[in-house]
């Protein structure tokens, strides 16, 4: 039993399956929060929320066993990956296909009984992320750019799915879910390319060539430090456009810092340690500023 949840675990790539519902979710609170300030709602619908987490988890997952069915034979060539339940001979393709498939279905099916959008951003995000994404990770670093999309896509989706089957859709709903987006699509440039740089090695075994310049030089460093730098800008957008206050522009502003810093010292260094400081830097700084703003949030 524990052989397979440890299985199914890396099958969906969990950590990385909870930070996406975990940044559906604060978006769905904050969403929430605007629908209860202009009165649409008496108070947060935490059934809808639990709706969101469960369909969200599913279609993440689902993306997750996909990706990982079109790169098994990729995946046995990296030390990282080798283990996954596929590759290392524990679980067929096919039976990986047909959890994909019921994850899928009934994660969209969820979403879906949200609002329509909701669903139909489900299984573009799935598409995009399975079908496209992943085999261009072979071909070309701008498949960053493209995986950028669906991962950004969680925060969307949870401030449309707060919106629920209302339909007063009003321009500062877009402002908030577009920024919303804008955030989360940009720090995935440092996040992306300092993963790449640390497993550079391992991802060589299996062609991927992430970095801008396919390979661990002043180029690459160049475009994390400079990717750290406009998302600095971009997370004043909140307080800027009045629906986040200066708290959230305060650590922002310390936390962009902190990142650009070590972004800065990555180009000055070159080095694999420099690289994993700034990978860990992202891991805390997406959910924190989401965190933040949830709790500093202004409704209007």
């Amino acid at each position: 039993m524990k052989l397979f949840f440890s299985d199914l675990s890396k099958l969906i790539k969990f950590r990385l399956t909870f930070l996406v519902v975990f940044s559906a979710s604060i978006t769905f609170l904050i969403g929430s929060r605007m629908q209860v300030a202009r009165g649409e709602v008496p108070s947060i619908d935490w059934g809808n929320w639990g709706i969101l987490v469960a369909g969200g988890f599913l279609v993440t997952a689902a993306a997750n066993c996909f990706n990982e069915i079109i790169e098994v034979d990729l995946d046995k060539l990296m030390t990282r990956t080798k283990d996954r339940p596929m590759p290392a001979g524990r679980m067929t393709t096919g039976q990986g296909l047909v959890l994909g498939l019921i994850m899928g279905m009934l994660g969209t099916w969820l979403l879906g009984k949200l609002n329509l959008e909701t669903g139909l951003l489900s299984v573009f995000s799935i598409l995009l992320y399975a079908f496209v994404y992943t085999p261009l990770k072979r071909k070309t670093p701008i498949a960053v750019f493209v995986g950028a999309i669906p991962g950004a896509l969680p925060p969307l989706i949870g401030y449309l799915a707060a919106l629920g089957h209302i339909r007063h859709f009003l321009p500062v709903d877009y402002e908030i879910a577009g920024i919303l987006f804008l955030v989360q699509f940009v720090w995935q440039f440092p996040h992306f390319w300092a993963i790449a740089w640390v497993l550079d090695e391992d991802y060589a075994k299996a062609g991927f060539r992430l970095l801008p310049s396919k390979k661990r030089d002043k180029v690459s460093a160049w475009f994390v430090f400079l990717s750290t730098l406009v998302l600095i800008p971009v997370s004043f957008l909140p307080t800027l456009y009045h629906f986040g206050g200066y708290y959230i522009a305060g650590f922002s502003l310390i936390a962009g810092l902190i990142f650009a810093w070590l972004a800065l010292k990555l180009l000055v260094k070159l080095d694999i340690d420099s690289a994993r400081k700034v990978m860990f830097c992202s891991f805390f700084y997406i959910p924190m500023v989401q965190l933040i703003l949830l709790f500093d949030f202004i409704g209007k």
